[in-house]
């Protein structure tokens, strides 16, 4: 039996790395080519239709692909990351849960999955989760016990950034029926100013556009019927890099601003709608900071001011952040620094917004890319 050939053993196929739950696999173990999926396409309408199949603009979006400062690479990873976190998510969260487990369970993934290094990729913001009248800017701070209860509306808007290039995208969750239709009011707004926006658009005309959507679906609670009002003082924005307020406001409501949307710019389209006043105010403690982006040198009197001024540069940017974010990296006694540092206008603090006591707010918010050639819904998911 000499003469036998030997059998070759069949090398075993490598198995396609799959995602954990909870998600904590890295995406460079499930895309290793660096390719992460294109979001939803959608064409531009009336002038800017003939974009689509436009040599110029096609050129113009190649050039764009190659450059890696405007690489959408970057952004199509934060996207996958936002996804897979927030699917998870929404099994996840369920009444009967603090506050603190519900945001440390989207911030471990999220630095998990975005491969967190740095100033390089991470998260792009404090995990808003936002309960029932307060719209906006509320994550827990250490020590708060906030239970979620099974009549409360809350608000899940968390951001990922890869290079600096912010993904923002929230959703609302509602556990029983009786706001069905405040988060579809919402939805539809953003889906319509999603739908209107586009290149050398003027924001004051979305504006108008998402207002009409919100405000033609009302609410039944306990037998009595409330409007849904867009919240007046609340906008989407543009988003530059490491830079979370761009510098341009998509309003919720009609307005004459003319400012038109350029290419290659990234917008959050954020639409928040509500039973009550329509309008927000500063309420309860702070939990969100982020350091002026073009903030002035001021000379600081107090050495644990510098101090943490050098944590936070070193390890936020311009980033925003939360006090949990400073606890978690070691810092500790730092509220008299940072109150100095927001009075010598070094850090803006971010409060809770709120409308009325009694009121029920929802958000809905995707990250769009204005391509040269069509629109990019990078944040679009099978989920909403």
């Amino acid at each position: 039996g000499e003469g036998k050939k030997k059998k070759k053993k069949k090398k075993p196929k490598k198995k396609k790395a799959e995602q954990s739950d909870p998600p904590r696999v890295g995406l460079s173990k499930l895309f290793p080519d660096g390719n992460y999926p294109e979001g939803e396409l959608q064409e531009y309408k009336d002038d800017n239709a003939y974009r689509t199949t436009s040599e110029e603009a096609r050129y113009n979006e190649r050039m764009a692909m190659e450059d890696p400062e405007q690489t959408y690479q970057s952004i199509r990873r934060a996207a996958e990351v936002h996804r897979q976190v927030r699917q998870a998510a929404r099994k996840y969260i369920k009444p009967g849960m603090s506050m603190t487990q519900i945001a440390e369970y989207i911030e471990d993934g999220t630095r998990a999955l975005v491969e967190e290094n740095g100033l390089e990729s991470g998260v792009g913001f404090p995990t808003g989760l936002s309960l029932n009248n307060c719209a906006a800017h509320y994550t827990p701070n250490a020590g708060d016990t906030t239970i979620l209860q099974q009549g409360d509306v809350l608000k899940v808007d968390f951001g990922v950034h890869v290079k600096g290039r912010i993904l923002d995208s929230a959703f609302t969750m509602a556990f029983d029926h009786t706001y069905d239709k405040l988060l579809e009011a919402v939805k539809a707004a953003t889906d319509t100013g999603i739908r209107e926006a586009g290149i050398d658009v003027r924001l004051g005309e979305i504006g108008a556009a998402i207002q009409e959507t919100m405000e033609s679906y009302e609410v039944e609670v306990g037998g009595k019927v409330y409007p849904v009002k867009s919240i007046e003082n609340l906008s989407g924005h543009s988003i530059n890099l490491y830079q979370i307020h761009g510098g341009k406001s998509v309003m919720l409501v009609k307005n004459d601003d003319q400012t038109k949307m350029e290419e290659g710019e990234y917008f959050a389209i954020e639409t928040f709608g509500s039973t009550g006043r329509g309008r927000v105010i500063e309420s309860g403690d702070c939990s969100h900071y982020a350091r002026i982006y073009d903030a002035p040198r001021v000379p600081l009197r107090l050495t644990s001011a510098k101090s943490l001024l050098n944590t936070i540069n070193k390890n936020f940017g311009t980033l925003p952040f939360c006090r949990r974010y400073l606890d978690r990296i070691g810092e500790s006694k730092y509220l008299l620094a940072l109150n100095h540092l927001v009075a010598q206008g070094i850090v803006q603090d971010y409060p809770p917004l709120c409308d009325a006591r009694g009121a029920m707010t929802a958000q809905f918010e995707h990250t769009i890319l204005l391509r040269p050639t069509r629109k990019e819904v990078v944040s679009r998911g099978d989920d909403y």
